[in-house]
């Protein structure tokens, strides 16, 4: 028997953990934690076994697919590159560039092959029709660094393994190991702090993260840019002001300690249900700690207030004296600086054709995606390009998008799947996976909290009929160029290996083979003022574009205060009566990422997932029991689901998983088809967003619920 021990990094997730993978006889046997790993220090999640599954899914894709009258048929790689190509070109030269829009999932940030040459074949396409799971998820997080710090990506990382204090608002990373901050193993990271100090968790629901915290506090969903506020608020009041180190490279402090003076904690508590003096202990505590740090996700980004909800947590770290500081907020040093060495993003360059929404970092919001497919006239897309994207069930109103897609003249994926939107497509190219390909994390080391190299070889050789994502992108964009895109590298490994020696570091791909577990380059250290990328090269605390949002806020706060003390009270008391409006929120699952993996049996085997977490005062208002069939509708439509009758939802809001749905018909995904669940995005909708990024609300969305079967469960 042959057996053999491959290191690599789990690439599913942002976690990028180190796992350690026994192959007997070209068989995957275990896949365990690499303890050797310097950043995920053996840890590991349920999901790392997901490569061994999707690499054997019989309904993995591995050819081009072309669908046709009779159903989908095999076809040559040529074959299917003509048909890309001879259609893509029609339409522009009939309808113009942009009548080709592409859509990018968050999977090719974690391939550096797609993440290298993907954007080169966007760029040959010319259209401004760019769109990607950025604007809805994380976009907010990079407007406010690029108006902050003058980089989209020099996001400042919690600095958890030294800090005494961690207060975590709308994110849950206990289950996520970190979101735009790369922290595997957290559960004993954060136990760790709540021994050294205190960890505090703000969120509508008791999380997994919450359950375990010191403190939790329920807020009203939409309203932590209030709460944020009065946090700065209190800072100001009880001269807990300390710039340390940067007292002399920022600007705009005056500004802000104005506008921070109407949030009160007595008006704000009115609103987000959290108490004055809840607000200035945490506030307190939180400035004379000896190290701090605020962190804040999912559910601060994707709602009416993103963009000020990010830049008031940067502003928190600042103020307080923990940016750029141990125990703080910080920024990384990355073996391979893109930072450093790439652009430091532009906005405001063209806008979208029908909503005149302004271009985010070379993309528009995927809030008009489908307008600008629907909407006749000159630049409507009538082609659409996805790759590692499932947009019907992660962007908003789904079933619109739907019918969006089915009306365009011509599609092509690159996915490995037929999934919800990929079964649009009239050709699908599928790229080899994870374990067949090699790995340097190009984005997440940038967004770690150690700074760590590691590369990862191939454990599987690809087919002959196979292609990496890379060659994929390289011959598409030959071919929409005419011939003439070269690059002097066209391999990815190459490429990397080229930037780590120009960085000077001492590191190279060989070193890293030669250290298959990771290398270990220390700890989060002190970068500014030097590591800025404002032309002045100090931190603008009151970029013109936030405090131009402000007055959204000051109208929600004066909407409060003139209505009665007892009706502002009574919507965050125990004895609130459910009105029509609920307010929806979404929730991540620990075995669960992207909707793909929902066709990996022991990711989705167990216990029902796909439910509808709804209070049990809310539930009993509307007669409803646990484990029953109900229907939750909003202004984009409904969907039928299991409640689950929980106290770990706060009053007024109910909470389903993003991700499901996999009912629609075409899909051939067998494990997820099984497990279908519904869509949390069929009741989601485009015209909710944050005016300010243009980032997508899912969070705050109005919903209600009914029984379906009376007083019976299923």
């Amino acid at each position: 028997m042959s057996t053999q021990i491959h290191h690599r990094a789990c690439n599913l997730c942002e976690a990028i953990c180190g796992l350690e993978i026994k192959v007997e006889d070209g068989t995957v046997t275990s896949i365990r934690g690499d303890k050797n790993d310097p950043l995920s220090r053996g840890h590991i999640c349920p999901k790392a076994v997901a490569l061994k599954d999707i690499y054997e899914d019989p309904d993995r894709l591995k050819q081009p697919v072309k669908k046709t009258a009779d159903g989908w048929k095999t076809i040559s790689w040529g074959e299917a590159f003509d048909e890309v190509e001879t259609n893509l070109k029609r339409i522009q030269k009939e309808y113009g560039n942009s009548a080709v829009g592409t859509y990018f999932g968050n999977p090719n940030v974690h391939n550096y092959g797609s993440l290298m040459f993907g954007p080169k074949f966007v760029r040959s396409l010319q259209t401004t029709n760019i769109f990607s799971a950025t604007s809805a998820d994380q976009l907010p997080c990079h407007f406010a660094a690029h108006q902050m710090f003058g980089h989209y990506f020099l996001i400042p990382i919690p600095d958890i393994d030294r800090t005494d204090f961690m207060m975590i608002i709308g994110a849950n990373p206990l289950v996520s190991n970190g979101s735009m901050m790369t922290a595997p193993d957290f559960h004993k990271r954060m136990k760790a702090i709540s021994e050294r100090g205190k960890v505090i968790v703000i969120d509508p629901r008791r999380t997994e993260t919450a359950d375990k915290a010191d403190e939790h506090f329920f807020i009203k969903p939409g309203t932590d840019a209030l709460f944020l506020w009065s946090l700065i608020h209190c800072l100001f009041d009880e001269s807990q002001i300390n710039l340390r180190h940067l007292a002399d490279h920022v600007k705009g402090l005056d500004l802000i300690s104005a506008k921070a003076a109407q949030f009160t904690p007595e008006k704000t508590a009115k609103i987000t249900g959290i108490s004055a003096e809840n607000t200035r202990r945490i506030a307190r505590e939180f400035a004379t700690a000896n190290s701090a740090t605020c962190y804040g996700r999912m559910g601060i980004s994707v709602q009416e207030f993103g963009g000020q909800c990010n830049w008031l947590i940067y502003l928190i770290n600042t103020l307080s004296g923990n940016l750029d500081r141990s125990g703080g907020a910080m920024f990384t040093s990355p073996a391979m600086d893109n930072i450093a060495h790439g652009k430091k993003g532009k906005i405001n360059r063209w806008k979208s054709r029908v909503s005149g929404m302004p271009e985010r970092f070379s993309e528009l919001p995927v809030a008009v995606m489908i307008e600008e497919m629907t909407t006749s006239g000159d630049g409507q897309i009538k082609a659409f390009v996805t790759s590692a994207g499932n947009p019907v069930l992660s962007t908003p109103n789904g079933r619109a998008l739907d019918k969006a897609l089915e009306n365009l003249e011509f599609m092509v994926s690159i996915d490995i799947y037929i999934n919800e939107t990929t079964r649009h497509a009239d050709i699908i190219l599928p790229p080899t996976t994870g374990l067949e390909t090699s790995h340097f994390d190009a984005a997440f080391h940038a967004l770690a909290i150690r700074n760590t190299a590691k590369f990862s070889e191939p454990l599987f050789a690809k087919a002959d009929n196979q292609r990496h994502d890379h060659e994929i992108f390289i011959e598409l964009t030959r071919r929409m160029t005419d011939g003439e895109f070269q690059l002097p590298i066209t391999d990815p490994e190459h490429i990397v290996d080229y930037r780590l020696q120009q960085q000077g570091n001492g590191l190279s791909i060989k070193t890293l083979k030669e250290n298959p577990s990771g290398v270990d380059l220390g700890p989060l250290k002190s970068v500014l003022p030097e590591r800025l990328f404002t032309e002045d090269k100090k931190i603008d605390l009151a970029p013109e574009s936030m405090m131009a949002d402000v007055p959204r806020l000051e109208a929600l706060l004066s909407s409060h205060d003139s209505k009665s003390s007892d009706d502002s009270v009574q919507k965050v008391s125990d004895d609130l009566k459910v009105s029509d409006n609920l307010l929806l929120i979404s929730r991540r699952h620990l075995c669960s990422n992207n909707s793909w993996m929902h066709n990996s049996l022991r990711l989705v085997k167990g216990r029902e997932r796909c439910t509808l977490l709804i209070h049990p005062k809310d539930a009993a208002f509307a007669e409803i029991s646990d484990q029953q069939l109900v229907q939750v509708s909003s202004e984009s439509g409904s969907i039928e689901i299991i409640a689950e009758v929980s106290d770990e939802i706060t009053q007024g809001v109910v909470c389903i998983p993003h991700g499901w749905g996999h009912d629609r018909a075409g899909v051939k995904m067998e494990t997820a088809q099984a497990h279908a669940g519904a869509s949390v995005n069929d009741l989601t909708s485009e015209n909710f967003i944050d005016s300010l990024t243009g980032n997508i609300g899912f969070s705050g969305i109005g919903v209600q619920v009914q029984a379906i079967e009376s007083n019976e469960s299923v």
